[in-house]
């Protein structure tokens, strides 16, 4: 995955596939749900996320108790310890997130804490969320991120306004 290109094209369609997401907000075709897991799973047939790994090199999960309970566990550490080594409190949501970017369990692109890795991660990028059009601001959010998010949308995009009575204007 060559990150750099991916950048370029997600900042060149990142506007147009936005304003589609936020046209999904009013207009939500009746067959959506289908037409989202069809068009998904086309996506993972080509996105390896161990090629990839940008979320963790971009962006933090939120880590919830239970997720710091079971990984510190896992590490074989206390929370507390756990959350004073890795994490901090953000101020204006009170979430922990990581102190540091890429992610401190990114080695070699792949998760050192897999098995036990924080909800947020496992449902990254958060594809299969019902109502998918009730998270239109995660995905626009993930344009950036997430080449298999970019892919998706771009698809549902072009499917979406071939197969419906869609405005194109966007």
């Amino acid at each position: 995955m060559d990150l750099q290109q991916f950048k370029i094209r997600s900042s060149r369609k990142k506007g147009k596939l936005s304003a589609f997401l936020k046209k999904l907000d009013d207009i939500v075709p009746d067959d959506f749900p289908a037409l989202v897991a069809e068009v998904d799973q086309s996506v993972w047939k080509e996105v390896d996320c161990t090629a990839c790994a940008n979320c963790c090199k971009a962006m933090t999960p939120t880590f919830t108790k239970k997720d710091i309970v079971r990984i510190s566990a896992h590490l074989g550490m206390t929370p507390k310890e756990f959350a004073q080594k890795w994490l901090h409190k953000e101020k204006d949501t009170g979430d922990w997130v990581n102190t540091t970017q890429p992610c401190q369990f990114l080695v070699d692109n792949k998760c050192s804490i897999y098995e036990v890795r924080p909800v947020d991660c496992a449902e990254f990028p958060h594809h299969n969320k019902k109502p998918f059009d009730d998270y239109n601001d995660t995905f626009t959010q993930n344009l950036s991120y997430c080449p298999a998010t970019l892919m998706l949308v771009q698809r549902l995009k072009k499917r979406v306004e071939k197969e419906y009575e869609w405005e194109t204007t966007a």
